[in-house]
């Protein structure tokens, strides 16, 4: 079974461009003069204004072309002005053209975090992203676009500043309603097109919602009035062009007059430009109907994207039945109010940030923000609920793609419950709750980052909802253990049990106890882990749980028992879970069982069938986004490859696992267990090498992205060309006891 990753980490994230780019070729061409010669240029003008198309238009010629940019999608026609700006991004820009849109990113706290996503980081320590990110950065060629900075303007300058100096690769393109002020920035004050244009794009538009617009000598003078009211504003132009599926151009001009004195909008002695936006959303909320109004009005609510289920939860009620949402839904589509969008978990719905917050307004307005706020979390606490019951099932994989796609409405949902202090429980229940996404899918840091700050706020303490609060706390133990925060994770996991103890709440007593014999796993106290393994396991039993969690206690005692010696113990043990999972669906525990039972086949000599667990191995951590699970086992497989006979092959490997042990922290894994196989393969593979061979395969292997790196590995050996007078296969090494440290034998 073949998995995608979650999130691709290759050198370019940019969107393709569904409706085109239309114009602004000489904009582009300066913008591409601008980045040329600055390492930090930023797109300025009001909202609607078309910042942020331009400034993808740019990214996309530094990245090479719309087709590269877009990943295999049918290449757009190319702007003028393009094919000037792409030849010198193509050297500048090397390392890649990455995207982080910023806009519904609301927790400062999160914007380093949002940029490591961006960047396709996952990092497993506790170093500050900020630091992982300039290290990242610091050697690298790259165009990092910054799109919707304007509510975070101090904090992304400051960030800004430090990366770029930090990192002299680096340029910086960003999109916002005001400039960053930072020494150095060249600042590209945005204009709305020329009338040409305007009336260009106003009729493509109008073309796409109904094929039968044109512009004819009747209706050009109204259009061409059309495009000066709205001041040329791209997206007022947009949303009149919705209209005029229904409506004359003459009669749309009619309706900008606006009797009722709502359009006109905007504070005295405003930006004339912001009178024009603000006419043209508040003319288009004016056309609505009452019902249109409010579904817009609660729609706000979201962040990012949202499907069709959650709309309907949220926005239902007594004035507005759920069977007539999705009637609703497709008018505010077909007004151009949405966009309709294709995701890895499905078709989704997203407001532009600008109708959003005229939305927003409207909503504060009606006196009902507060109870939708919470409608909304209700629904993202449900969805977490589900997704977590539904981890241990056939659906996993698809159920990590949901949670990545539901990422930023599942942040609004935590801030939410962080903002009413009576309710922090509720925080600490869905933190706790997300323990599958954090642990199992690369986001470590952002799940310490919701523990802490739920467990840590005034009034996280309670006990009136003790449940929710020790399920934070083993959770936090959990990932503090994967992060190498050995005192931290200690810390956690003995209040979760003492007070499990106190209350008689067995089931979080046997998670404490389970992670508490992880934290001995990784800190290589094989003999205390194999005791506090098998004791959670029996209290898992007793019980009645059975889940991820639990399969994965078993498969850390196996794991313990094959570090040991105890190779029979151990694949009984891992051999069930295997049973188990495929019987399941479960996928992730099943990855870490087919390491153990690798590790074992690897020891007795068997390296065929270590190469075929460990391919599947790597395969789903790479799904999963899995950094811990797929540097182990890249590692073991090179360990394989060397005992098949091609050490050249296998220094490639071990040389591309290196960095990213970067990310997992050497301090966590820093043990003669867990290291068995880095060292003996180096070992082995020097000296049939030698020592400049070995360093100069090693050296190819780091400069292998971590998809061209999963890709060779999973092409086996068999298909890479060897090396004259590479050695045949040898026996399986031996990793167990003699590798491991001396307190330990």
């Amino acid at each position: 079974m073949r998995h995608r990753p979650l999130r691709h980490a290759g050198r370019v994230n940019l969107p393709s461009e569904l409706s085109g780019f239309i114009g602004r070729g000489a904009e582009l061409a300066a913008l591409g003069r601008l980045l040329e010669d600055s390492r930090l240029v930023t797109v300025t003008g009001a909202g609607g204004v078309g910042k942020s198309r331009l400034v993808l238009a740019a990214a996309r010629a530094a990245a090479g072309g719309a087709r590269e940019a877009a990943e295999g999608a049918p290449e757009a026609e190319e702007a003028p002005g393009a094919r000037g700006a792409r030849a010198p991004g193509r050297e500048r820009h090397r390392d890649g053209v990455r995207l982080a849109e910023l806009a519904g990113v609301r927790d400062p706290g999160l914007l380093e975090l949002t940029l490591s996503e961006a960047l396709g980081l996952t990092d497993h320590t506790t170093r500050p992203p900020r630091t992982v990110l300039a290290e990242h950065l610091a050697d690298r060629h790259l165009l990092l676009v910054l799109d919707g900075f304007e509510h975070l303007v101090e904090e992304t300058a400051a960030l800004v500043r430090e990366l770029l100096l930090r990192c002299p690769g680096l340029r910086v393109l960003a999109a916002g309603r005001r400039p960053l002020e930072l020494e150095g920035e060249r600042v590209f004050p945005l204009a709305p097109p020329v009338p040409a244009e305007a009336l260009e794009l106003l009729a493509a538009r109008a073309s796409a919602a109904d094929p039968a617009f044109a512009v004819t000598g009747a209706n050009r003078a109204d259009l061409v009035e059309l495009c000066a009211r709205l001041d040329g504003i791209p997206l007022a132009l947009e949303l009149a062009a919705g209209r005029l599926r229904t409506l004359s151009p003459a009669q749309v001009l009619a309706r900008l007059e606006d009797p009722f004195g709502l359009l006109t909008g905007g504070a005295r002695g405003g930006l004339p430009r912001h009178r024009a936006l603000r006419t043209a959303i508040g003319w288009s909320h004016e056309l609505c109907t009452p019902a249109e109004r409010l579904l817009w009005a609660r729609l706000s609510v979201f962040a990012g994207q949202f499907d069709l289920d959650a709309a309907e939860y949220v926005c239902a009620g007594p004035d507005m039945p759920v069977e007539g949402v999705l009637d609703l839904v497709g008018e505010l589509l077909a007004q151009s109010l949405l966009v309709r969008e294709e995701t890895a978990a499905g078709v989704r719905f997203r407001m532009l940030e600008t109708v959003r917050l005229y939305g927003a307004g409207w909503l504060e307005s009606l006196g009902d923000a507060v109870r939708l706020r919470r409608r909304h979390r209700d629904w993202y606490m449900g969805l977490a609920t589900w997704c977590e019951l539904d981890w241990f099932s056939p659906r996993q994989y698809e159920v990590a793609a949901l949670v990545e796609v539901e990422l930023p409405n599942l942040r609004l949902a935590l801030e939410c419950c962080l903002d009413e202090p009576d309710e922090l429980h509720l925080g600490q229940y869905l933190a706790g709750t997300l323990w599958f996404f954090w642990a199992g899918c690369g986001r470590l840091t952002e799940g310490r980052h919701w523990l802490d700050r739920t467990l840590d706020a005034p009034g996280g303490t309670a006990t009136e909802y003790e449940s929710s609060r020790l399920k934070a706390l083993w959770v936090l133990g959990y990932v503090a253990a994967l992060q190498g925060d050995a005192t931290a994770s200690m810390c956690a996991l003995h209040e979760c049990r003492d007070a499990a103890a106190r209350s008689g709440n067995r089931v979080a007593a046997a998670y404490a106890v389970h992670r508490l014999g992880c934290l001995a796993l990784v800190s290589d106290d094989m003999a205390r882990a194999r005791e506090l393994l098998g004791e959670a396991l029996e209290q898992y039993r007793a019980a009645g749980e059975l889940n991820s969690n639990v399969l994965m206690c078993q498969v850390e005692l196996g794991m313990a028992l094959a570090f040991l010696g105890d190779l029979p113990g151990a694949l009984a043990l891992c051999g069930e879970v295997r049973e188990i999972c495929e019987e399941r669906g479960e996928l992730w525990t099943k990855a870490y069982a087919l390491y153990v039972l690798a590790y074992a086949a690897l020891e007795a000599g068997g390296t065929r069938e270590a190469r075929r667990l460990l391919t599947e191995c790597v395969e789903v951590n790479h799904a999963f986004n899995d950094l811990v699970g797929l540097v182990l086992a890249l590692e073991l497989l090179a360990l394989v490859t060397v005992a098949e006979g091609d050490p050249a092959e296998a220094a490639v490997l071990q040389g591309a696992a290196e960095p990213l042990w970067g990310g997992v922290g050497l301090q966590l894994f820093g043990s003669g267990y867990f290291n068995a196989p880095r060292l003996l393969c180096r070992e082995r593979a020097g000296e049939l090498l030698g020592a400049e061979r070995y360093a100069a395969y090693e050296a190819e292997g780091r400069e292998l992205s971590r998809e061209s790196l999963v890709v060779r590995a999973l092409r086996g050996a068999a298909s890479v060309p060897r090396q004259a007078g590479a050695p045949g296969g040898m026996p399986g090494p031996r990793l167990s006891r003699s590798t491991a440290p001396a307190d330990q034998q």
